[in-house]
């Protein structure tokens, strides 16, 4: 009774709530690069479909299915006989061809002598130097007929035109090859370096064109860079390069063709795998990464983060997000370098109550908070690029 009269007693046997308990993760403006996600489909450089260059009969099969070949390499020997056959009429033709020249020639001289001293007619004259050009003619003739003929002895050996990866044959040995036939006797793929083709819809290129007109995204400057993906998620090894991209819209799906070009020594991409490709698109400057555990969603639909102020008290702020970048968000705006938001205790802290803040950040790989023992620096440029999912498929 006595210390219900003493208010100041009864204040000090009261006890003082601590403060709660929150771990904060300091944030700090940064470059940060953005990316595209794309779907596409890997192709061989170079393709060669291997056919006759002769018809004839196929004695033999001078390549293992499956196997790297090289440029020139006899891939079939086809029956010479009735080519060395027609060789050896060339021959016969040209020499009888170079048999009759020297006496036309000899005569067309001896008549040119004659006919200046007027021993024999002009017309005479002009005979026998016919003869000797028309002579002269047969030669050529007999020595390009000559040429062909061994043009096509040579063709009885298929050759590989390219260096790569030979398929399986077509044919088999007995066979009979037409010249230039419509069906391959097998393919060769050059699989060193590999083109994927990719797809993007055209309002994606139409809002990253606005984007960059009015400079909220900056430009790569030189080549473009791309990634893959693998069919089983893991990540190709060597980044390529944007070799093109096509300059009308498929009428049919809307979507623009892209092709990259990579690298391929190990021969890990092969010729119609399905790849997801991680385009450049550009970077943002002064932007912040905020991790999507720190923000959620008022009744407005507006994106919402508490915030520790200077006088270490919690304050709840409205956010411009724009995007997902791994497990974080990329905000423009409303954050200034070195603000502290809060990822964990905000159960125990209302808005405007001070708190006991410990430093923590998100773990950019598995999403767990962890201590921060090493804060990031002003500056530095972010780790995970800002992805972009296209929604275009093939």
């Amino acid at each position: 009774m006595l210390s219900s009269c003493n208010p100041d007693a009864a204040a000090q046997e009261r006890p003082v709530r601590p403060k709660p308990e929150v771990r904060a993760q300091t944030l700090h403006l940064q470059t940060v690069p953005l990316t595209t996600e794309l779907a596409g489909r890997a192709g061989a450089q170079t393709v060669s479909e291997v056919r006759p260059r002769v018809s004839g009969i196929i004695l033999r099969q001078s390549f293992a299915e499956g196997g790297m070949v090289k440029a020139g390499d006899v891939l079939y020997e086809l029956d010479p006989t009735p080519f060395e056959a027609s060789y050896r009429n060339a021959e016969a033709a040209l020499r009888r061809a170079e048999s009759a020249l020297p006496s036309a020639r000899a005569r067309s001289q001896r008549y040119q002598s004659l006919s200046a001293s007027s021993v024999v007619s002009r017309q005479d004259f002009d005979e026998a130097r016919t003869q000797m050009l028309q002579a002269e003619a047969d030669v050529a003739a007999a020595v390009a007929a000559l040429e062909t003929a061994a043009i096509e002895l040579e063709y009885t050996k298929v050759r590989a035109p390219i260096s790569g990866r030979v398929d399986a044959s077509n044919v088999t040995e007995g066979a009979l090859v037409t010249e230039d036939q419509a069906s391959p006797m097998t393919t060769i793929r050059q699989t060193d370096t590999i083109n994927v083709d990719l797809v993007r819809s055209s309002a994606s290129l139409l809002a990253l064109n606005k984007a960059f007109a009015s400079q909220d995204i900056r430009p790569q400057e030189g080549s473009v860079t791309v990634e893959l993906l693998l069919e089983d998620g893991s990540k190709y090894g060597y980044p390529g390069k944007l070799q093109f991209r096509n300059g009308a819209v498929s009428q049919s799906t809307g979507m623009v063709l892209m092709r990259a070009v990579f690298p391929n020594p190990e021969g890990v991409l092969m010729p119609g795998m399905y790849v997801r490709a991680i385009v450049e698109d550009g970077y943002v400057e002064d932007a912040v990464l905020i991790p999507q555990r720190a923000v959620s969603r008022n009744s407005r639909g507006d994106a919402t983060a508490r915030f520790i102020s200077a006088e270490g008290r919690v304050q709840e702020r409205v956010l411009p997000v724009e995007r997902g970048i791994g497990n974080n968000w990329l905000v423009t705006g409303g954050v200034e370098d070195g603000d502290r938001v809060v990822l964990e205790g905000l159960q125990r802290a209302a808005i405007g109550e001070e708190v006991n803040v410990t430093a923590a950040k998100v773990d950019e790989e598995t999403g767990e908070i962890i201590a921060d023992a090493e804060p990031s620096l002003t500056g530095q440029p972010a780790e995970v690029s800002a992805r972009s999912p296209d929604t275009a498929t093939r």
